[in-house]
């Protein structure tokens, strides 16, 4: 049985924490940034756990994350 490949796609984006979730970060940070509040633009900031209905597919092209 070969190896199973990692998406490296995925890889760059997500991270494990020491629970097993997932984690990563959120998007709309990168242009347009003038008509966002700075609150928004904070909160953009932060990273957060990957939504558990997509944790399933996330596992399959990560397999040895």
């Amino acid at each position: 049985m070969p190896k199973m490949k990692t998406s490296r796609a995925a890889a760059k984006r997500f991270k494990v924490t020491g629970t097993g979730k997932l984690k990563r970060n959120k998007a709309y940070k990168r242009h347009i940034l003038t008509k966002k509040t700075t609150k928004k633009k904070r909160e953009l900031r932060k990273p957060v756990m990957t939504d558990s209905t997509n944790v399933k597919n996330m596992k399959k092209i990560l397999p040895y994350l």
